[in-house]
């Protein structure tokens, strides 16, 4: 394994300049701020292998979905998160030479990410013939005002005297490189230059999505000009003479708004007024008010881990990116995959949300930031309801595998028609919501509507087979996608009938306690009592494959022992990843797992599965899982911890909490895997840690690593603010705010008082 970037608990260091690497570098020091975000890369310009990203939260493009056969059903659009207006742009020269490090010799080469503080730096000392300079830079997107970002960037002359020219500038002349027909997305609306402050307004094609930059930027001492290059693009041209050794720095300001947030009429005047709020400021203020804040995300969510800092470097970058790319104040957004690091996916809305990402948040911010990604669902409700109907019928909602605005706009016939499990982790995320804060109310608002449609689509997907009086599913695809199109795929048989359960409960904790609202609902949504009895009568018959070669196992679907039982350990390691080597028919054909299947039904209905289930489970599906999906290993970590494998379980945290940053899967030059990065956070809370809400009680089994020391976190929990502190011989639980209360630690029930701590000796928790 090639490791490009330095261990450390709070930065990402790259040493050296390595341009085969550098768009794994870019992806790894992207930076953002729930609003906007953009890719590590250079300032001035490169003519080397780059790829320019930046992104703005909400702001999509429906590219024409391109497939060689088109199938009735076929979305007509694949959404695009949309490469935007470079706003960071700078065109650097040194008496007359353009610096570009593709034409300069690198002597020195630092890029840094400094997580703790949210700064992205550079440093580096450039050659061309015999003149030398050093170039330092460094910029933040704010967390605090989300429409700005910063940059200050210093050129010193080494060994001559220079004439500095820098052109800092604004270019809305960009690309998507996943484009399906290599268009480009932008088109121009107005642009406006003087002297150090500029403005450029695109908008989007179909969409009209409108988004102005403004930008101030001053070099103390410069010669400034106006460079008006085009509809797209305008510029200030900054020229000094410096001295040996005297640097010339130019700080740069910007402003991002949109018609998201702002009336198209207003965005230029939104623009100006923020960008220049932000120079009156300047750049150390902000970036101290910047630094501070996150100082304070850090003190609510931190996870601590002494004696390995592998393990402690891969736990803070994921924290740091699941925070920069969803902040959670606007139920109009969601998290996707690629966060603001790259194209791939689209940056659309898949299930990775609501089963995974949605435990993070509820565990590490406010109640209202899991309650928007509940109700960025209910918002998208009618067109489930589309949804489903268009996939010949059916009734209820379908939820979409991949979504920008709720309707399906993934384009492979197997996943978009077939991986409806999705529909699960929808109820299972309104479910997990009420169960960890206590908070009902949302049954009577919107999530008894939500369940109500869920249930009807499974309703009306099953299939009953009278000679055996059973409900199937068939032609499905489960959460391994090396299998498709497969007949009672357990874990989606599992979670439609849990689904069609769990509304059954919410009805009759409606009926106890908002008997009124739920007369409303039963009106609107025309819900009577036989439906809901037919409901109960799929939940008792459904159908769940089992084969008589493998006794105790849930089988993964019908045939699947069918399969050559061959074992990951069996293959030469050329063939991995498997993905990249064989062709899709001998993946289909094989018995080889992509991700977490069965699995992760006894990890969503942890509570109805003994441990000696998950233990044979664990022991029959892990060796034939190649986890080649990025949501895969912290489902198999827990459940390793669960049973008591710890050495299993610390392999797959390292590999989920190093997926990115050790380039597991060959692909991280693509953008980082954002919506899988909660799964390292959830193998040390969930797994070592065993943290469980259960009738209304919090309850811990923790467990240390061998290697480590010790591990802190830190939580909410109704209320409660907790450090929780694993250590060899005992376990230590500080609350920094709330009442008094009780939990539970490997079954001892103990008191922790409010604004106090307690300790729990090892004797106690054995």
């Amino acid at each position: 394994m090639k490791r490009l970037f330095e261990v450390n608990e709070w930065k990402i260091t790259e040493l050296g300049f390595n341009p085969e690497d550098n768009r794994l570098a870019e992806s790894m020091t992207s930076i953002g701020n729930g609003h906007m975000g953009m890719r590590g890369t250079f300032e001035e310009e490169y003519t080397g292998d780059t790829h320019q990203g930046m992104y703005v939260a909400g702001v999509y493009y429906p590219d024409k979905t391109r497939v060689g056969w088109w199938k009735n059903g076929y979305p007509e659009y694949f959404a695009k998160v949309l490469n935007a207006v470079n706003i960071m742009g700078l065109k650097v020269s040194v008496n007359g030479k353009a610096v570009d490090l593709n034409t300069w010799e690198v002597v020195d080469f630092k890029r840094e990410l400094d997580m703790q503080h949210g700064v992205l730096t550079r440093a580096m000392l450039l050659k061309h013939g015999e003149e030398e300079i050093k170039v330092e830079s460094k910029r933040f997107f704010s967390i605090v005002d989300k429409e700005i970002a910063a940059l200050q960037y210093t050129v010193t002359p080494v060994n001559l005297e220079a004439e500095i020219v820098i052109e800092s500038y604004l270019d809305a002349d960009v690309e998507n490189e996943d484009s399906n027909y290599d268009e480009k997305f932008w088109l121009p609306v107005e642009h406006g230059i003087e002297e150090r402050f500029g403005y450029v307004t695109s908008k989007t094609k179909k969409l009209d999505w409108h988004v102005t930059a403004a930008m101030i930027t001053d070099v103390e001492g410069a010669r400034c000009e106006v460079v008006d290059g085009n509809t797209q693009y305008v510029a200030n041209r900054f020229t000094k003479q410096a001295a040996v050794g005297e640097g010339v720095t130019v700080e740069k300001f910007v402003a991002l708004v949109t018609n998201r947030d702002h009336e198209i009429d207003a965005l230029l005047e939104q623009a100006m007024k923020r960008v220049h709020v932000a120079f009156e400021s300047g750049f150390e203020p902000l970036l101290a008010t910047h630094e501070a804040a996150w100082l304070h995300h850090w003190e609510e969510a931190d996870v601590k881990i002494e004696g390995d800092v592998e393990a402690q470097q891969g736990i803070r970058f994921n924290i740091f990116h699941m925070f920069q790319t969803y902040t959670g104040e606007d139920s109009r957004l969601n998290i996707g995959p690629k966060g603001f690091t790259g194209e791939k996916y689209g940056g659309a809305t898949y299930w990775d949300t609501e089963a995974y990402c949605l435990n993070f948040y509820l565990a590490t911010s406010k109640p209202e930031v899991a309650w928007n990604l509940l109700k960025y669902r209910h918002n998208q409700l009618p067109q489930a309801k589309e949804n489903a109907d268009k996939n010949v019928g059916m009734k209820g909602a379908l939820y979409p595998m991949v979504t920008m605005n709720g309707e399906e706009c993934h384009n492979e016939w197997e996943i978009t028609h077939e991986e409806i499990h999705r529909n699960g982790a929808i109820a299972h995320a309104i479910y997990n919501y009420t169960n960890y804060t206590g908070d009902t109310s949302y049954l009577g608002q919107y999530g008894f509507e939500v369940l109500v449609e869920i249930a009807r689509y499974w309703a009306s997907r099953v299939n009953y087979v009278p000679h055996k009086d059973v409900y199937m599913i068939l032609g499905v695809t489960g959460p391994n996608e090396y299998e498709n199109n497969v007949n009672n795929n357990w874990y989606t048989n599992l979670i439609a009938a849990w689904c069609l359960e769990y509304t059954q409960t919410v009805h009759r904790h409606l009926a106890q306690e908002e008997p009124e609202r739920l007369q409303e609902l039963m009106h609107q949504l025309a819900l009577t009592d036989e439906e809901l009895a037919k409901w109960a009568d799929i939940d008792a018959k459904m159908y769940y494959p089992k084969d008589e070669a493998a006794p105790g196992i849930f089988m993964q679907q019908d045939g699947f022992m069918d399969k050559e039982q061959i074992l990951v350990a069996e293959l030469d390691p050329k063939h991995l990843p498997l993905n990249q080597n064989w062709s899709w028919d001998r993946i289909l054909r094989s018995v080889f797992i992509k991700q977490a299947d069965v699995l992760q039904g006894l990890y969503f209905l942890t509570d109805r599965f003994s441990l000696e289930e998950k233990k044979a489970n664990f022991d029959f599906y892990e060796p034939r899982t190649v986890h080649e999906s990025s949501l895969s290993p912290c489902i198999y970590s827990i459940i390793a911890a669960e049973v008591g494998y710890e050495e299993k379980a610390v392999e797959l945290y390292q590999r989920s909490a190093r997926l990115d940053l050790d380039n597991y899967n060959n692909d991280t030059e693509d953008g980082l895997h954002i919506t899988s990065m909660v799964g390292s956070w959830m193998s040390i809370v969930h797994g070592f840690a065993g943290l469980r809400v259960a009738n209304d009680t919090l309850s811990f089994k923790p467990m240390l690593p061998k290697g480590w020391t010790s591990y802190t976190f830190r939580m909410q929990w109704r209320g409660h603010h907790i450090h929780i502190h694993v250590q060899p011989n005992a376990v230590e639980i500080a609350q920094t705010e709330g009442e008094a209360f009780s939990l539970n630690v490997h079954g001892t029930t103990v008191e922790v008082p409010a604004s106090g701590q307690i300790t729990v000796p090892a004797s106690m928790t054995v």
